[in-house]
């Protein structure tokens, strides 16, 4: 008897978790950054196998391809 409570509460909660009018979807809630994004960052350690780090925003320079003909 026990067996087939459990089992009725296994079908009841999965039945109830496929109907779930709002789903939960995990998003980052900070956007990737762009391809014109550049960060320069500098990291230094700190006592307890920890580290620190502070990130600066750069503007990043154009990419500059050089062609020859040879």
């Amino acid at each position: 008897m026990r067996r087939l409570n459990l089992l009725a509460a296994f079908l009841l909660a999965g039945a109830a978790s496929a109907c779930a009018p709002n789903p939960i979807i995990a998003r980052d809630p900070v956007p990737a950054p762009g391809p014109t994004d550049a960060l320069v960052c500098d990291s230094r350690p700190i006592p307890l196998n920890g580290f620190t780090t502070d990130c600066d925003p750069v503007v990043r320079q154009p990419q500059v391809v050089l062609r020859s003909k040879g």
